[in-house]
């Protein structure tokens, strides 16, 4: 028995956390919110992950698993395959979706998304809507860490919406 979720309970919940956590619990911590939200959504991943790889054997190498991700992953989670793979062949992927679902709604001034970074939330652009899209970023960024964790890849994950709705993983 399959068992899913529609999409909008997605969203609304992923709008809750980063609401609670940005504007109520860690007001003015924004590194903390980040952190709890990417650690909700490392736990997500991780079991996720888990879920998708029962059947399967362990993967023999990073590549694998990044494929696994990019194809089999997201597909169960987007209901599409990641539109690009990108590597240096040094262990540095970069996963590209050109439409991210959870980004579709989202809209920013063009002048507050020069700098879409979220490798840390307060070198991204000072518009508080820039801001806020980028703490949205965490739980999926979260969700890759975890699965490449439970298939035995530890990573960094970061994200770059230089051009929304598209969405690059690092």
């Amino acid at each position: 028995m399959v068992r899913e979720v529609a999409e909008s309970c997605v969203e609304s919940l992923l709008t809750e956390i980063v609401s609670q956590y940005c504007n109520g619990i860690y007001a003015n911590k924004p590194d903390l919110a980040a952190r709890r939200i990417e650690a909700i959504g490392y736990q997500v991943g991780h079991q996720l992950s888990e879920r998708y790889t029962m059947e399967r054997p362990r993967f023999s190498d990073h590549l694998e698993a990044i494929k696994f991700i990019c194809k089999d992953f997201w597909s169960e989670l987007f209901k599409k395959q990641i539109d690009n793979l990108k590597t240096n062949h040094k262990g540095t992927f970069v996963l590209q979706d050109s439409k991210f679902r959870w980004l579709s709604r989202v809209s920013i001034a063009p002048s507050s998304a020069n700098s879409g970074s979220i490798q840390d939330p307060s070198a991204m652009a000072e518009s508080k809507e820039a801001q806020a899209t980028g703490m949205y970023l965490y739980f999926p960024c979260g969700i890759i860490r975890g699965a490449l964790s439970n298939l035995g890849i530890p990573c960094a994950v970061s994200a770059d919406i230089s051009n929304l709705p598209a969405c690059k993983f690092t």
